[in-house]
């Protein structure tokens, strides 16, 4: 292998880059965006850009075709090296009727379940019947959390259904649905597991990825914290056993949800490298880029130093490693998906990247830097921050640290969310379940932010002192400077679900910021507990304006004045409405898909429909009216 052709972009493609190099293979990185953009959804364009490229190898990493038999084939067929399982290894794991078959014939555990041939709504609903709620809605094809719902009645299917058909389709080309019996209170465990192509295999051991909210994970730590030594030893085996089933080669992961009573079943197999497959490389002390590399390349695992023995002796001195996810997504706003530009960016001092971390102990995998546009074409994963400690508490600890260490001003993370989620006392103590996001009094607060009506007195001295030194008294203030004292200004700052004001007396433009803080252009970011808020000069009292900033940012889309806008940008995947109908409270109005995620737009309150002004495939901007509404009085009476 001399060229390697990396079908994917971010921090994943910088990644795999990495370990290429280390290895003295060039990478090549397709464009995804301008001229000469590579469709990475095209498995006949990936391979095209590959010959084109003169590579001789192709990694897929994650998301978009990584899971998809065809590319494999494809790449297979054009004379290329395809680094990861064989195509026919993706097509009886990737679906997922398939794969609870074989874990059935080699008695690993599924969850009670069917996978009717009759994809129509009153087949599924007959089966949901049959198996009990709550169910669980998932796709057939493909991973990664993509098109799950959990519903809880026969009220609420037909509309999971829809939803889950159509983010299946457009993620892998399958709207085929299968139904499981939904198991409460359950942990979120998986093995990770490495072949050959000689016929060898072995466990690297596990990672617990209980912390995740709408099935996308947050946190993962290696080993999963709390596991008896039998049950952690039945895991390890029945992920051999269901991936030695299918002669598997190069990396994959295994999939479980633990129950309380230590009871498990499988959930999927991921037929690729993962996210989180940092954490098991800092306690291995190993590079699975680089195994995965040597693997496709034909080397056996014993050369590699990768026998079942030696990674036991290894997972028993190897500590313990968490990562977590900065994601382009604001917590306080539901965990909608945000855009805009890095307009400043700062990782933790002495941290590692994309590898070996050294005497720090922490390591940053970014797919984002300074000047970066954010946009919502794509995942929201900016980074991951992963930190390794002697035991977990001391990885924990690290990792808080480096959070604490690292600043994204310009456009809204979850940032300041992580900084508080690894210090609860639901994490430190290890008592996470995959509800604990959405049902822990303590997260929920912790994503809701501290809940002040306004950001802080200092904020504020903040942000005046930077836009004063930014362009001068009256440059920046205009009518509020003053030739006979400290400047006052009125400014306006982005904040929770709107936008508050206040007038600032500048007293001192020299005194240092209390935060980090970053201009951009007329607004000034400030830092506030990692979250970045955006402060400018407030435009004179207009009320109109002040009611369209306030619908333009609730979290449900809102309605003031007969309007409802788009909470997000994104592109509108489904109208659920037409003019004169008439809505109760929460009736969906609209679906607006950004960044992989859908967000139901739904009615505020009783009202007529007048007019709907968007249809299914619209680009939208956050803010765009989507419907105008009539007030009514009492149901089904207008006002």
């Amino acid at each position: 292998m001399r060229r390697l052709f990396i079908a994917n972009r971010g921090e994943i493609a910088r990644r795999i880059a990495t370990s290429a190099v280390r290895l003295g293979v060039e990478p090549v990185l397709p464009a995804t965006a301008g001229p000469g953009a590579v469709d990475l959804l095209d498995a006949a364009a990936v391979v095209a850009a590959a010959k084109a490229s003169l590579a001789d190898a192709v990694h897929p990493g994650y998301g978009f075709l990584a899971e998809s038999p065809d590319l494999a084939l494809a790449v297979i067929g054009a004379g290329l090296t395809w680094v990861g399982p064989s195509p026919e290894a993706i097509r009886s794991l990737g679906d997922k009727a398939a794969a609870r078959t074989i874990a059935r014939s080699v008695d690993v555990p599924v969850a009670a379940g069917e996978e009717p041939a009759d994809q129509s709504d009153a087949s599924l609903a007959a089966a949901a019947a049959r198996i009990g709620y709550p169910v669980l809605v998932k796709p057939v094809a493909g991973g990664g959390g993509k098109g799950i719902r959990v519903v809880e009645s026969e009220v609420e299917l037909a509309a999971a259904l829809a939803t889950a058909r159509r983010e299946a389709g457009r993620a892998f080309g399958d709207e085929r649905l299968l139904l499981e019996r939904y198991v409460r209170d359950a942990r979120h465990v998986e093995v990770q597991v490495l072949g050959d192509l000689h016929g060898s295999l072995v466990h690297l051991g596990d990672r617990d990825c209980s912390l995740q909210r709408r099935h996308q994970k947050l946190l993962e730590e290696a080993p999963a914290p709390g596991l008896a030594a039998d049950l952690r030893a039945a895991l390890w085996a029945a992920a051999v056993r269901l991936a030695t089933a299918v002669g598997y080669a190069n990396a994959g992961t295994c999939e479980f949800l633990v129950g309380g009573d230590g009871s498990f079943v499988f959930l999927e197999m991921n037929a690729r490298l993962q996210v989180e497959h940092p954490v098991t490389e800092l306690v291995l002390g190993r590079d699975l880029v680089a195994d995965q590399l040597a693997i496709a390349d034909g080397s056996r695992l014993d050369e590699l130093g990768l026998t079942q023995a030696v990674v036991e002796e290894r997972l028993v001195i190897g500590g313990h490693a968490v990562e977590v996810r900065l994601n382009a997504e604001d917590p306080a706003r539901e965990f909608l998906p945000s855009a805009g530009r890095v307009v400043a960016l700062r990782w933790p001092p002495g941290a590692a990247a994309f590898g070996p971390v050294g005497d720090a102990r922490v390591r940053v995998d970014a797919g984002i830097a300074e000047g970066d546009e954010v946009g919502g074409r794509f995942d929201p994963l900016l980074a991951k921050l992963i930190a390794v400690g002697a035991d977990r508490a001391e990885a924990l600890a690290r990792l808080g640290d480096a959070l604490d260490g690292t600043e994204v001003l310009g456009l809204a993370t979850n940032l300041a969310f992580l900084r508080r989620l690894v210090r609860l006392p639901v994490v430190l103590d290890g008592r996470a379940r995959i509800e604990t996001v959405e049902a822990d009094e303590d997260v929920v607060a912790a994503a809701r932010g501290d809940g002040g009506a306004e950001p802080p007195e200092w904020s504020w001295q903040t942000a005046a002192q930077a836009l004063a030194g930014s362009a001068g008294p009256r440059g920046a203030w205009g009518g509020g400077w003053r030739s006979s004292g400290p400047a006052v200004v009125r400014l306006a700052a982005s904040w929770g679900d709107g936008v508050v004001e206040r007038s600032v007396m500048v007293e001192d433009e020299l005194a240092s910021a209390a935060s980090p803080v970053a201009l951009d252009g007329p607004v000034a970011n400030v830092s506030v507990d990692g979250a970045s808020v955006a402060f400018r000069v407030a435009p004179p009292p207009d009320l109109a304006a002040a009611a369209a900033r306030a619908a333009a940012t609730s979290p449900s889309g809102g309605a003031v004045a007969g309007v409802v806008r788009s909470p997000m940008p994104g592109m509108v995947v489904a109208v659920h409405v037409e003019p004169g109908a008439v809505l109760a409270p929460g009736d969906p109005i609209a679906t607006v898909e950004a960044m992989k995620m859908e967000h139901v737009v739904r009615a505020p309150g009783p009202a007529l429909v007048q007019s709907v002004l968007v249809r299914q495939g619209d680009q939208v901007e956050r803010g765009r009216v989507l419907a105008r509404l009539a007030p009514v009085q009492g149901p089904g009476t207008p006002s």
